[in-house]
């Protein structure tokens, strides 16, 4: 008998908005688009989950959820909200992605219903892993609630939770319906989670746009400053990037190729070195440095634009170096290489920069100049770097 070949393409649509006061009960964002997402005549239904620290930094959060539902979308069944833990213990611990499944048996929740998460980057992730897989897919709307989610984690394609020691291990490509960046949340981050979110769309920048690197640049003291208008315009920008990339590259990664995974191989190694006490954003930043020092120590990048990067990462408030990265002679480090090769399915693909706002492909690090650039990040820290003669 003959084979029989199919193909077939689905379209994915969402949408990015940016609002202030999502649940105020004169915002209609929310409310609007309820009333036009799902399917006519299902008794549609809504579990909200909730980052437990937005809650404890938002007091009142859950009633002011309940009284925005009751008040401006009767239509849709509120089950109880679900609190759960920030950060990566979110992702680390498999009771949390477990108690959210049981949460969707128990409350009825379907393929007609929504699960809403509200929250930073990690527990949007579990979130919308266990969103996924239940029930081969339940729909998803995002509330990111850091610079970080807004501008890159959240307004992405990807869900996950660790497993077994390795960073988003078990997950799934499976976008939301649509994400709410509500502005209102970014007042109470700590200046560690509003400086760390910048590290991602200085990666975006260093890649893709040097225009917006410049004005990054420009915008150093404004941004330490918190002043929200400069934010508002990062994030944005930011994330018209990076769902332009999903949009027109390859959304589902099935090849080696990632670019917007920039900085990342020695990051991710380094959020488990350190046991997540080095936040996502911080890591990044810390892995775009090595990886562009790496790169003019190969003859890729001038000197002149390494140094105009690390003045940027640095004038934002990043430290460049983490005393783990030199752990056990490198050795703990360097196997972060072949668990990304791994991660990208076996071949290794690594984005450097060739100047800022180009980059190049290489599927080979060099051990021995990945713990000589590492050694140039620990002397600029040990003589307290304001970078102004660092590298030659």
């Amino acid at each position: 008998m003959q084979p029989i070949h199919q193909s077939f393409q689905i379209t994915y649509q969402y949408g990015v908005y940016f609002t202030q006061d999502l649940f105020g009960s004169s915002n209609p964002e929310l409310k609007n688009y309820l009333a036009d997402a799902g399917s006519e005549g299902f008794q549609r239904k809504a579990l909200v989950v909730i980052d437990q620290g937005v809650a404890d930094h938002h007091k009142g959060l859950v009633e002011k959820i309940k009284r925005y539902f009751n008040e401006n979308i009767p239509h849709i069944l509120l089950a109880a909200p679900l609190l759960v833990p920030g950060g990566e213990a979110s992702k680390n611990n498999p009771v949390h992605f477990e108690r959210l499944v049981e949460a969707v048996d128990t409350e009825g929740i379907d393929r007609h219903s929504f699960v809403i998460a509200i929250g930073g980057g990690a527990v949007l992730d579990m979130v919308g892993y266990a969103a996924a897989v239940s029930h081969r897919g339940i729909k998803l709307i995002r509330i990111p609630t850091t610079v970080l989610a807004q501008n890159d984690s959240g307004v992405g394609v990807k869900n996950s939770i660790n497993f077994k020691g390795k960073k988003n291990f078990l997950g799934t490509f499976a976008p939301p319906i649509a994400v709410f960046n509500d502005s209102a949340f970014l007042a109470t981050l700590e200046d560690r989670d509003w400086r760390g979110g910048i590290a991602e769309a200085i990666k975006v920048a260093l890649i893709k746009d040097p225009a917006f690197f410049e004005w990054i640049e420009a915008n150093v003291t404004a941004l330490v400053d918190r002043q929200q208008a400069v934010m508002s315009y990062l994030i944005h920008r930011c994330a018209q990037m990076h769902t332009d990339h999903i949009a027109g590259g390859d959304p589902f990664e099935f090849g080696s190729s990632r670019p917007l995974d920039f900085g990342h191989w020695a990051a991710h190694k380094l959020e488990y070195l350190t046991d997540f006490r080095v936040r996502h954003g911080e890591a990044v930043a810390i892995g775009i440095a090595l990886d562009c020092v790496y790169a003019n120590r190969i003859g890729l990048l001038a000197a002149a634009d390494l140094q105009r990067i690390l003045d940027v990462l640095l004038g934002l408030g990043f430290e460049l170096y983490h005393e783990k990265l030199s752990e056990n002679d490198k050795i703990n480090l360097k196997n972060g290489i072949q668990e990304f090769r791994e991660h990208l399915g076996g071949r290794l693909t690594i984005m450097l920069l060739t100047k800022i706002g180009d980059s190049l492909e290489v599927h080979e690090l060099n051990e021995k100049e990945i713990g000589i650039s590492v050694d140039v990040l620990e002397e600029m820290h040990r003589k307290d770097p304001n970078l102004n003669q660092v590298l030659v």
